[in-house]
């Protein structure tokens, strides 16, 4: 008998849903924040930093984020490991607490659409 190639379908790219494309915005968002500060568990971090460590949480979460508001809320809000809340301090000194410049974002994404 003669083998026969197996022929291997790779499945097509997922389609971003219009959640998940507000969810990687607000990502990008985080990262393109120039002069800015994330202070996580007492930590200060690079926008580029921040962003990366978001789209870790993001993935690690699964199935179980599948809205923005959910990302703000499991993934953008604080430490897991801690429950300290993360933060931002701009370049003029002010600081806010990630969840509440997220939301505003959001909020912002969704009015100019």
């Amino acid at each position: 008998m003669i083998p026969v190639p197996l022929l291997i379908l790779a499945a097509p790219a997922p389609i971003p849903t219009p959640e998940a494309q507000k969810i990687e915005a607000l990502i990008q968002a985080v990262a393109a924040l120039q002069g800015a500060v994330f202070i996580r568990n007492g930590s200060e971090h690079t926008p580029a930093e921040a962003a990366e460590h978001l789209r870790l949480k993001w993935r690690n979460a699964g199935k179980r984020v599948k809205t923005a508001p959910e990302f703000i809320q499991h993934c953008a809000s604080g430490s897991s490991m801690s429950g300290r809340p993360y933060e931002i301090r701009f370049k003029d000194g002010h600081t806010v607490l990630s969840r509440d410049w997220l939301w505003t974002e959001l909020k912002r994404m969704e009015a100019a659409r």
